[in-house]
């Protein structure tokens, strides 16, 4: 099969285009024949290395998280899809590889893909989607009433967690620049800081929840908009001793990552305000009530641009470039 493979980890480095076997299938995952492949900030930062301590894969590997396709072969232990089912994921951890013809899924992985989306608008819904449930209704608990910030409004993960949000009954509050605030407000937004001209700091206060993707500087500075009791669940880092006991890290990554945050942990319980990171996991059963939201209308679909398959790293590059509005999607068969 096609593929687009990591040799070595290095910043901004191509993956190349390589002939690879088709992946052997274990007992409890289905074969999808990949149709469109979504593209995430993930991707890249696995490609340069940055999640080495964390996540230590073996290369060669295909990269790419999110999928779109069709059951091609199921394990003898799958009994939830069948071949021809039109079918999306986010791949697993240590079992990625959709930025390729074909990739393997645990069942307990996957979901039936939206009626009414075609595959590349399906594609660019999992990995994003996943982070903010996960961020939102697991971790947040967010309830209607309150009030949440989500920084950098028009990305991937903040066009489905303004709507997300507001289907929740939240109020929402947002960042992005002036090209997108028209964008963001007819997601749901409530109140739109243009990061260019206005300092969110200046602008909100008393929050609930923030949701933040930015740098450290950034971080800190939400906390400041959070009223007592307030939480702010990061999805940049840094990763936090919850998450070394999630993953298993052995003792000296647990003591790394015990200190990476311990900052930021320091400084939120001064403020009364608690600290999170997420890193999101792959999860069939939230992903089935996510395509609830979609075959509802509730929620919808937000891409900026289709890609050729053979035009994986320049898609990989426009992402990396953070103007992109919602989704990246490369288009494979």
């Amino acid at each position: 099969m096609k593929a687009f493979v990591l040799d070595r980890y290095g910043k901004k480095g191509a993956l190349r285009s390589a002939d690879m076997p088709t992946p052997e299938l274990r007992d409890d995952e289905v074969l999808v024949q990949v149709h469109a492949a979504g593209v995430n900030l993930l991707d890249s930062k696995i490609r340069d290395g940055e999640f080495k301590l964390i996540l230590p894969y073996r290369l060669p590997l295909i990269l790419g998280h999110d999928v779109a396709g069709i059951v091609v072969k199921v394990g003898p232990r799958v009994r939830q899809f069948k071949l021809g089912d039109e079918v999306y994921a986010r791949a697993d951890d240590f079992r990625i590889g959709t930025f390729a013809e074909f990739v393997p899924v645990k069942e307990a992985s996957l979901a039936l893909k939206p009626k009414g989306l075609t595959m590349e608008e399906a594609t660019s819904i999992p990995l994003v989607a996943l982070t903010a449930w996960q961020a939102l209704v697991e971790k947040a608990d967010l309830k209607k009433g309150q009030k949440v910030f989500i920084q950098a409004g028009s990305g991937g993960v903040g066009t489905f967690a303004i709507q997300l949000a507001k289907h929740l009954g939240a109020a929402v509050a947002t960042t992005t620049s002036t090209t997108n605030v028209a964008l963001v407000k007819s997601l749901g937004a409530d109140i739109v800081i243009d990061y260019k001209t206005q300092d969110f700091e200046d602008v909100l206060h008393d929050y609930d929840v923030v949701l933040n993707s930015q740098d450290g500087k950034t971080l800190e500075k939400s906390l400041r908009v959070l009223k007592s009791g307030g939480k702010i669940i990061s999805i940049s880092g840094p990763p936090d001793p919850e998450f070394g006991k999630e993953i298993g890290a052995p003792g000296f990554v647990k003591l790394v990552i015990r200190l990476l945050s311990s900052g930021i942990r320091r400084k939120a319980k001064s403020r009364g305000v608690s600290f999170s990171f997420l890193f999101m996991t792959a999860n069939g059963s939230q992903l089935r009530e996510i395509t609830r939201l979609f075959d509802a209308g509730v929620i919808r679909p937000v891409m900026d641009r289709v890609f050729p398959f053979e035009s994986t790293n320049e898609a990989m590059a426009f992402v990396e470039a953070g103007r992109a509005k919602g989704k990246v999607v490369v288009k494979v068969r």
